[in-house]
């Protein structure tokens, strides 16, 4: 999805797999291969011996085993000392793909492989579950939150951090996104961006933020003039919600939330459909409904690329400085999972 939603927004991009399935893992079973570290190795030096690693941006997601994050972070380290002699020609956008609402679903090397990483890493996108590993603090509240992003700012001097599926309150109508972009000490500039819960699973959508917001945060530097600073950072004097970041965020979610919604409605119709008059998907199999279920749930995105492209902005930031500034409004929605 990640690839595919980059080239729809005009990128050039040069994909390289990770894993090969017929299927993601929300069927709950598929077939495939994982690319092994040195598949991942070999393939980069073939296009470094025919001249086409001239990237400025990477963004890097799932890998299966730490050797293979080992290989993606020996090119990311790479890539970024080729780039050293201009500054802010090469950016990193670092994913760290592991688990999420406390299930680990990489092997327990990944974390402190991921670890070793992020001294390198521009940008990364962490879920709430991701913070907590690499940072080693156990969040329940925004005020953890607060010490597991200045952690990762201050100890391992990452410039930009965003967090998704934050959640505290498992009712809430709301799923906030936070953010922040270090100032030159290290202390974080905190914005979050509240968005109204959905009532459904969806799959990939990690990979969709992801590279929505490749795209929409160089836009975002690129308004600024900031193509030329280390790490795209702001100067200091730039407050939380006008960072390029929050920009960035803002219409990443906007985009986000239309297709989703628009992907529920078309699911609903289409379960509404395969129930029939009879109620036969209820009598099918638990296996075989959740396949179908899962098939319905499968995000509209081609259908939807004006949303991709022109997203509505619903969805502000807002400053996050303290803890009791966390009071997500209450969205009259349904709650679920985005």
């Amino acid at each position: 999805m990640a690839a595919f939603v980059m080239q729809a927004l005009g990128c050039e991009v040069a994909a390289l797999n990770t894993v090969h399935y017929s299927n993601h893992l929300g069927y709950r079973q598929s077939k495939g291969t994982k690319t092994s570290a040195d598949e991942i190795s070999d393939i980069y030096v073939g296009l470094k011996q025919s001249y086409l690693t001239d990237f400025d941006i990477m963004l890097t997601g799932y890998a299966p085993n730490a050797k293979a994050v080992d290989a993606i972070g020996a090119i990311g380290r790479d890539l970024k000392l080729k780039a050293s002699t201009k500054t802010g020609s090469f950016f990193w956008v670092l994913d760290p793909v592991m688990g999420d609402e406390g299930r680990i679903y990489v092997d327990e090397d990944v974390i402190p492989a991921y670890r070793g990483l992020l001294r390198d890493a521009d940008l990364i996108l962490p879920n709430q579950f991701e913070l907590e590993l690499l940072s080693d603090i156990e969040i329940k509240s925004i005020s953890d939150l607060t010490k597991a992003v200045t952690k990762l700012h201050k100890d391992y001097r990452v410039p930009h951090i965003v967090v998704t599926s934050v959640r505290f309150d498992p009712l809430s109508p709301v799923i906030p996104v936070v953010g922040s972009t270090s100032c030159a000490d290290g202390s974080p500039r905190l914005f979050k961006v509240d968005v109204p819960a959905i009532d459904c699973f969806f799959s990939g959508t990690g990979d969709m933020f992801a590279a929505l917001t490749v795209v929409r945060l160089r836009e975002a530097v690129s308004n600024e003039g900031l193509f030329a600073s280390k790490a795209w950072q702001s100067s200091d004097e730039t407050d939380a919600i006008n960072l390029p970041l929050a920009k960035a965020v803002e219409k990443v979610l906007g985009s986000m939330h239309t297709i989703l919604e628009k992907t529920k409605v078309a699911r609903d119709a289409e379960l509404e459909k395969m129930s029939g008059p009879q109620g036969a998907m209820e009598k099918d199999s638990e296996k075989r409904l959740h396949l179908r279920k899962t098939k319905a749930a499968e995000v509209r995105l081609v259908r939807n690329l004006q949303d991709l492209r022109e997203p509505a902005i619903n969805h502000r930031a807002q400053a996050l400085s303290q803890p009791e500034s966390w009071n997500p409004a209450k969205i009259p929605q349904p709650t679920g999972e985005t």
